[in-house]
């Protein structure tokens, strides 16, 4: 059974960092396109980063490029959003989503989610 379940989320000053991990199990991440989503309060979902395959490089959406880095840990099937420098617009919730191969990584393309774990940051 397919699962991925999100860590490290909490609550931070404006310029702190966090490290957000996802977990999989009943799939290879290494093996997957995997993206980060951000929902912050009253809107939609919206895309942040997509590592299409471990050979291609890693799309950073403006707002986070050079803030985030996103890694990934064949060996424990997981990866890894580093956040650092943290903002307030950071603020909401962050979830990892993975499929089977995708240049890109739109959300209703994406064929396993988790649940989420919630960031806070304050001003």
């Amino acid at each position: 059974q397919v699962q991925l379940v999100e860590s490290g989320g909490g609550l931070v000053q404006s310029g702190g960092s966090l490290r957000l991990s996802c977990a999989a199990s009943g799939l290879t991440l290494d093996a997957s396109s995997i993206a980060w989503f951000h929902q912050a309060p009253g809107k939609e979902r919206e895309g942040m980063i997509c590592a299409p395959s471990v050979d291609k490089d890693t799309y950073y959406e403006d707002s986070v490029k050079g803030r985030f880095t996103f890694s990934r840990n064949a060996t424990e099937n997981t990866v890894v959003l580093q956040m650092n420098t943290l903002k307030p617009e950071d603020t909401g919730v962050w979830y990892c989503a993975t499929r089977a191969w995708g240049e890109r990584c739109p959300p209703n393309d994406m064929e396993f989610w988790g649940k989420g774990t919630l960031v806070i940051v304050s001003p």
